[in-house]
């Protein structure tokens, strides 16, 4: 592989704030500093003009879910103001395309004309299957065609004649309909998610899968994609000793037992697990695993060596975590737990005392920040579901990041979009006072933060210095700033004296980055035309 310069551009390396030139050879950088100092090191390399891009070290998304990812990306969209326009859509995709309808985005909190019912479904869709899951992917209605290929579907708990499905009723009808996909048309759905996360400077990203999302099937697919992003494949199984970790791992081929274990549901779909009952509901959520299983879980990864995870929304599920992790630290030492970098997905809910933990257990807390961007505010989902006192305390990034949690930022597409700039913009503009972190440190979350979460802790990768892999993204933007949220602690690092690397302005109204090109160790992934 031939050499490269590339120089005229803006570096974001911790090697110096105002480099502009980076030179790479054979998918690893080898030096960083600036034009005429690149030039006269490396006069026999191909010289590549960035016109003033910056060149920022590629994204990496710790939380998604690539086959539904992509059927969004290609099927109806139901992320419309109203139902009326969700069915519209429903109709006109279902007049262009045959068999099973997968569709999801929809929202019926900000609907006037009410929720989806299965007769909606079945009258836009003619009779034939067709799954809806709700935006955050924990309730989905079911056209009667669907319902009827589940046996015993009305016997599960979950079951709603008419109205949308939850709990194991919802997990039956989502294995139903993508059981009706071919192999060729998940494998062409996960080639879509990868091919729109190289398009968003995404270089590498966490698979979080099991029995009741994706299934078996659409895992073993995606081992067998050849793409240029890297995909970590996460599984999400209770193990109930080291042996049987040794077995799932064999079985599926697994990086880890983590991501999307379900503990909880979501607090959108009130099936988030709480201590306390919603404000807007009479229930506390549901539980999908109860102490003693998530407790075997975390003791035979541990003991096996293996990544553990969970995926807990609500306090009571948080609260249930922690607790499985105090016995594994009790039985194996903190250093043992430590070394293992279990993980929780989500962790929205998560106080003081729990911060604290997780930070000297070095648990990883793999977040989503679109989410208070979606679902924040004094007037948001979360406050009609908690009460704005209990939503306050939602997704405190600075609250983890004082505690030395480790953050790793993701969009857990499909329930948001592939778009990491937006992830950090929501991190640095929390809607609750004191709750966000700075541009810098929601970048590391996104970067290095991501690959450590990973299991990748050589000290380079998600940076670009000497010696770390040339995975990176080059982009357009209007002006690169140095800020902290007002509330940070550390405003000293704003200061030009203190050798900050600037960022893109990412305040609310700015234009957002535009990626130009991504590769990943010195490979091309995508560019724009």
């Amino acid at each position: 592989m031939t050499p490269q310069l590339l120089v005229g551009g803006r570096i974001y390396t911790p090697a110096s704030a105002s480099a502009t030139a980076i030179a790479i050879a054979d998918g690893v950088v080898t030096w960083v500093g600036e034009d005429a100092a690149g030039r006269a090191l490396h006069p026999e390399a191909e010289v590549v003009d960035l016109d003033g891009a910056f060149v920022a070290p590629g994204f990496v998304d710790t939380h998604v879910h690539l086959s539904a990812t992509g059927l969004l990306l290609g099927g109806p969209a139901l992320g419309a103001p109203s139902k009326a326009e969700a069915i519209a859509s429903l109709v006109r995709y279902a007049t262009d395309h045959d068999g099973v309808v997968l569709a999801r985005g929809w929202d019926p909190d900000g609907w006037t004309d009410g929720t989806l019912t299965t007769a909606d479904l079945d009258e836009a869709c003619g009779g034939r299957p067709v799954y809806a899951a709700r935006i955050d992917e924990h309730s989905a209605q079911a056209s009667s065609a669907l319902r009827s290929a589940v046996p015993g579907l009305d016997r599960l708990p979950g079951y709603h004649p008419r109205l949308p499905l939850t709990d194991a009723a919802h997990h039956a009808v989502r294995v139903a309909a993508q059981d009706a996909l071919s192999d060729a048309q998940i494998v062409a759905a996960q080639r879509a998610a990868l091919d729109a996360a190289a398009a968003a400077g995404i270089v590498a990203v966490h698979e979080c899968s099991g029995l009741e999302i994706a299934g078996e099937r659409d895992f073993a697919l995606l081992a067998g994609v050849d793409h240029g992003v890297y995909v970590r494949r996460y599984w999400g199984e209770p193990a109930r000793d080291a042996a049987h970790v040794a077995e799932i791992l064999a079985r599926t081929g697994a990086d880890g037992l983590a991501g999307d274990l379900f503990v909880d549901g979501s607090l959108g779909s009130h099936t988030a697990l709480l201590s306390v009952p919603y404000a807007d509901a009479e229930t506390v959520g549901i539980e999908h695993l109860d102490q003693e299983s998530i407790t075997a879980h975390v003791l035979a990864c541990t003991e096996a060596g293996v990544q553990a995870g969970f995926h807990a929304i609500g306090d009571a599920a948080v609260n249930r975590v922690v607790a499985a992790l105090a016995t594994a630290v009790e039985r194996f030492g903190t250093p043992r737990v430590a070394s293992c970098g279990h993980r929780i997905e989500h962790a929205e809910m998560v106080g003081p005392a729990q911060a604290q933990q997780l930070g000297a257990w070095a648990v990883h807390a793999s977040m989503q920040p679109a989410f208070d961007a979606l679902w924040g505010g004094d007037d948001g989902m979360y406050a009609r579901r908690l009460g704005r006192a209990r939503a306050a305390g939602l997704n405190d990034f600075a609250l983890l990041a004082r505690n030395a949690v480790p953050l790793a930022f993701s969009s857990d597409s499909p329930v948001t979009p592939l778009d990491p700039w937006a992830t950090i913009r929501a991190a640095a503009h929390h809607r609750t006072a004191g709750s966000a972190v700075s541009p810098r440190a929601a970048f590391t979350a996104s970067t290095r933060g991501a690959w450590r979460a990973g299991g990748v802790r050589d000290g380079v990768a998600g940076t670009l210095v000497p010696g770390a892999p040339a995975s990176y993204a080059v982009w357009e933007v209007d002006e690169l700033v140095v800020r902290a949220p007002s509330d940070a602690v550390q405003r000293w690092s704003t200061d030009p004296r203190a050798g900050v690397a600037p960022l893109p302005d990412l305040s609310p109204g700015a234009r957002a980055p535009r990626c130009l090109r991504t590769v990943s160790r010195g490979v091309t992934l995508f560019e724009a035309a």
